[in-house]
Parts: C-alpha cells; structure tokens; sequence
C-alpha cells in the first residue's frame, strides 16, 4: 500500500470522526481551496476575541504611539505572511500535514515531538479561546436579562460561570457532530465582525460629541516618547505578535495542502495577512482609544465596551457576532491540531473523539483559571513563551527542507514507519533533536530571564534562527535524501 492509497489508512494514519485517515496526502480531487479559502483562514484568525484583546494591550502596556503600534502590526503581518509561505510549500506541493511534514527532518517517530507540542499549544488557545467566547454569552444574557451575576468565584460571576460551561459543552456537540459545516461558519461570522466593530467606532464617536478624532490623534502621537522608546516597543509587538501566530506558522501546511496551487496559496497569504491586520488592527486601535475618551479607562475586550454603551440590540448583536467569530476558528485552527497531534501518539488507540474529550478536559481547566490566575502572568509572557518553544521546530524544518533536501521529498518513506531514509535508524533524527533542546533552551530563557531582558520581542526569531544554524552544523553531509 503506497501514500497516495485513499481508500486505506497509510502507515501511521489517525482516523478522524467521519472515518477517514486525516494524515494521508490529499488527492488531486480534494486540493479545491482557492486564494479566497486562505483568505479566510486568516481573516477569521486576526478577528477573535482573543487577538482584539491582545492588539489592545500592546497598544496600552508598551506605551508607544498609535502610529508606532499600527506599523508594527502591518509588519508583523507581512512577516508571518514571509514564513508560511515557506512552511506551506511543501503542504501545498505534497498534499500531506503538519505531522507527517515533520517526519522528513525529525524521522518518523522523532516527529511525534513537534506534533505534541504543536497539540499543547493548541490546547492551551483552546481553552483560552473558549473563555473569550464566553465573554459575549455572559454579554448576551446580561443584555437580554439584565443580571449581574452576583458574587465572584475565581474572578467569574454565576452569570460567567454559566455562560463559560455553555460555550465549552457548545464545542464538545459541534466537534461530535462532525466539522462539515464549521467552515461555512466562518465565512458568515468574519464580515460581520467588522460591522460590529465598525459600529462600536461610530457610537463611541457618538459619546465623544465628535471630539472622537482629534482626542485620538492626541494619544497616537505619543509626545513623550522618543525614538529609542519608540523603537523597542516597535520590535517588542512585532515579536509578540509573531509569536501569537506561530503555532499557524509551524503547521500551515494543515492548510495549504488543500490550496489549488501555490499561486493560490501565495495570493491567499497576500490578501489575508496584511489586509486584515491593517483593517482590524485600525478599528482595534481606535476603539481602544476612543473607550480611554469616552469612559476614561483602557479597556481591552469589546465586550466590556459594548456593555458601557448600554444599547440592547449592539449588546445581543456583538455577542452573537464574537461568539461565532471566536467558536469558528476556535474550532478550526486550535482543536483540529490538538485533536491531531493527541491522536497520533496512539492512532490505534486513541481516536478522533476520544482525543477531544481529552482536549475538552483541558480546555475545561485552562479556560476556567484563565481569569483568576493564568491571565495574572501578562498575556505577552504566555504568547512569547509559547511561540519561542515552538520556534526552534520551525527553523530545523525549513533549513531540512529548502536547504538539505532542495524541496524534494519522497512520500511512501514517509509514511513507512518500519524503514525509508526518514526512519533513521530507531525513527529519530538525533541531530535534529540535539538542535532543538539547545535552541529551545535559549529562546525561552529569553522570554523569562531577567539578564535577556534586551531580546525582548526577539525570542520567536532567535530560536527558529538558532534551531536551523544548528541543525545545518550539524547535519551538514549527514542528511538521508
């Protein structure tokens, strides 16, 4: 049985929840996905609730100017937009996923590694996500209830705490269901997104008397900065905000193995990257700084400003819209790869639902806590951690590929698990493995060390820079092609 044996599970496959193998190459007949399908993917990734709080803190805690924030997130845009470009080639040309991707570099059972971590990241954004998506249920409610939920246990009221289970037993019935229909989910939530957030632009400009632009260009010039500060904080959320996309970056081959071509991945990248993150970082920034005008404070969820504008159609609208928004790419871009890479510990024993109960479980604890106690550490300090653990992963696969194999790979190797030149021996790649834990050491220790403190907003860049100098060195005349 070969790779391309569709109607069989390949060597090393995972079934899915419709019974089929989600790690076999995909058939010409399935490679359907325009530019506008990648288009989406990353529309519906920026608009979550999740990525406007993170826009809106960076703003606030770096204390740079609005003009400065906004350059620094088109930049973060086009660099993420450089790099999948690079980790997508081969998805696109081979037809195959993430993990199976990794075996080239990291061998066949070495690539069990970056799947898993690729899986603890993505469980932890689930959780994450699923809190925020709470954030517009309890929204909902209180708009249409008007509860205030009383007393506070771990930071939520018993109206946060109900609508929290709700949304979390909401994607246990959609996952079981089948994932068919999420996408047409979030081709009807991504526009209205910016509807409703282009109305919160125009009711806070309402509130302001149309005093709205000129107090916001007081706060976008920043006079008291200058060009050193400027500067740092220019990198420090252009690192951050590469950090936030890293997980996608790693495996956007997920994606662009459906891509039609690569002129369609390309352009997808193009218009999906830099166009949303100019036009929603935009809106981000002025809501955010229109909320300091109008309400006097800083305040980073839109639910919460919603909610001060005490308007009951906004408040049932927006909550509407942020729930899909954050449950549809919830769904897609963080329990899909947590669901794969659990399930590909143990293909034969754990399946595809199985693996999202195990997902769900966390997500239960980790969106649960997140209010009380996991968010208390600075969402900056979760997302650099976490990007610079993956980042080392990302620079050993692409120096394996571009640099060692040339783009040429061979796809019945890898998915023979018993031999092939992708087995290396016991299925680990040691050199590839010995790369990753120093580079991986160094980058995370540049997010939490003080003496680091200096390559702040560098430590995604250093890692996956430092993981593929390494790999090179050493697997320099060593590599199976």
């Amino acid at each position: 049985m070969t790779a391309t044996d569709h109607g069989h599970v390949a060597p090393g496959g995972t079934m899915d929840a419709e019974g089929h193998n989600t790690l076999n190459p995909v058939g010409a007949d399935e490679k359907t996905w325009g530019w506008f399908a990648i288009f989406n993917i990353w529309a519906n990734d920026v608009q979550s609730l999740f990525g406007y709080s993170l826009v809106a803190s960076l703003f606030i805690s770096y204390g740079v100017g609005g003009w400065t924030a906004f350059a620094a997130l088109i930049a973060a845009g086009l660099f993420v937009m450089w790099m999948v470009n690079l980790s997508g080639a081969a998805g696109e040309k081979y037809g195959i996923p993430y993990p199976v991707f990794a075996r080239a570099s990291l061998g066949t059972q070495g690539a069990k590694l970056p799947a898993i971590l690729r899986a603890i990241v993505a469980v932890f954004w689930y959780g994450v996500q699923v809190y925020f998506a709470s954030t517009a249920v309890a929204l909902l409610i209180r708009s249409v209830t008007g509860l205030s939920g009383g007393a506070e246990i771990m930071g939520l009221t018993g109206v946060d705490w109900t609508a929290f289970l709700i949304v979390w037993a909401f994607h246990i019935v959609i996952f079981w269901r089948g994932m068919d229909w999420v996408e047409t989910f979030l081709n009807i939530a991504g526009p209205f997104v910016y509807v409703v957030m282009i109305g919160l632009v125009i009711v806070l400009w309402q509130r302001a008397d149309g005093q709205l632009l000129s107090a916001t260009a007081t706060i976008f010039a920043n006079p008291e900065g200058t060009f050193a500060t400027e500067f740092s904080g220019f990198i420090a959320i252009v690192g951050t905000m590469v950090a936030y996309f890293a997980a996608v970056m790693i495996n956007f081959s997920d994606f662009s193995r459906y891509a039609r071509d690569k002129k369609a991945m390309k352009l997808g990248n193009l218009a999906g990257l830099p166009f949303n993150m100019i036009l929603f970082s935009a809106l981000a920034l002025l809501t955010t700084a229109g909320a300091a005008v109008v309400f006097g404070e800083e305040i980073i969820n839109p639910t919460e400003i919603v909610e001060r504008t005490d308007s009951v159609l906004l408040g049932v609208i927006a909550a509407i819209t942020f729930f899909a928004a954050t449950v549809g790419i919830n769904l897609v871009a963080n329990f899909i790869p947590a669901v794969n890479g659990i399930a590909n510990l143990s293909p034969a024993r754990i399946s595809f639902r199985t693996a999202g109960l195990i997902t769900s479980g966390f997500a239960l604890v980790i969106g649960g806590f997140w209010n009380s106690f996991i968010s208390e550490f600075g969402i900056s300090g979760f997302v650099n951690t976490l990007g610079a653990t993956l980042a080392p992963i990302f620079g050993i696969m692409i120096v394996d590929y571009y640099w060692h194999r040339k783009q040429e790979l061979r796809l019945d190797d890898l998915y023979d698990t018993e031999g092939g030149v992708y087995r290396y021996g016991n299925g680990w790649n040691g050199t590839a493995v010995q790369a990753f834990g120093v580079a991986a050491i160094f980058s995370v220790a540049t997010v939490w060390v003080p003496w680091f403190a200096f390559l702040s907003g560098y430590n995604w860049v250093i890692g996956a820079l430092l993981g593929g100098a390494i790999y090179h060195v050493l697997a320099r005349g060593n590599v199976r092609v």
